[in-house]
């Protein structure tokens, strides 16, 4: 057997078995996630229950100036127009996990209905299909923040895998935006009241 292939197959573990430990525990959120193929799409889902103030977590949602300081392998994210409820904003980054990575850029028409949901598409950039949609409710259990989204990429997303590549994405972004969430809570509710 070469050293490549050998190579190739202890890094393939690693991404498939032991790299879902790296992820960090949200602050006790549970994270459920959900990611098929259906036909050319790739659908996927999240959702978290979170003990929060609902303000704080749309003033996150809707941060684009901000969302590549804790969202990974985002490197800019910034809104470059803005309508009413209407925002563009364009996001760059790479799709990847370990040795597989492919540039994206890409410009969403957002439409904000605040304070409760954010639906985007994408009208530029190197994924051919993109919608995505931000839900958050509010009860009694606390704060109920969703996302579904479907889309093409412009490339290749390897077979065998591609859906674990992908669902490693989309639970460590999402368990970033919780965090992010999470975080600006207890530093608000850690201020001292006017």
């Amino acid at each position: 057997m070469s050293a490549t292939l050998v190579r190739f197959g202890a890094a393939l573990f690693f991404t498939l078995a032991v790299a879902p430990g790296f992820v960090r525990p949200a602050a006790a959120e549970a994270i459920e996630t959900r990611i098929e193929r259906q036909g050319e799409y790739i659908t996927v889902s999240a959702s978290a229950l979170m003990q929060v103030d609902a303000r704080i977590a749309w003033e996150v949602l809707s941060d684009y100036d901000n969302l590549a300081r804790f969202i990974p392998d985002m490197t800019s994210s910034r809104a470059v127009s803005r309508s009413g409820n209407r925002v563009r904003v364009e996001q760059k980054g790479k799709f990847g996990f370990f040795f597989y990575s492919q540039p994206v850029d890409v410009l969403l028409e957002v439409l904000e209905v605040p304070p409760h949901r954010i639906d985007a598409r994408r009208i530029a950039g190197n994924i051919r299909e993109l919608e995505t949609r931000y839900e958050l409710g509010t009860s009694a259990a606390g704060v109920r923040f969703d996302y579904s989204g479907r889309f093409i990429p412009d490339f290749s997303v390897p077979p065998l895998i591609g859906m674990p590549i992908v669902r490693r994405i989309v639970e460590r972004r999402f368990r970033a935006m919780v965090e992010e969430i999470v975080r600006r809570d207890a530093l608000e509710r850690g201020r001292p009241k006017d």
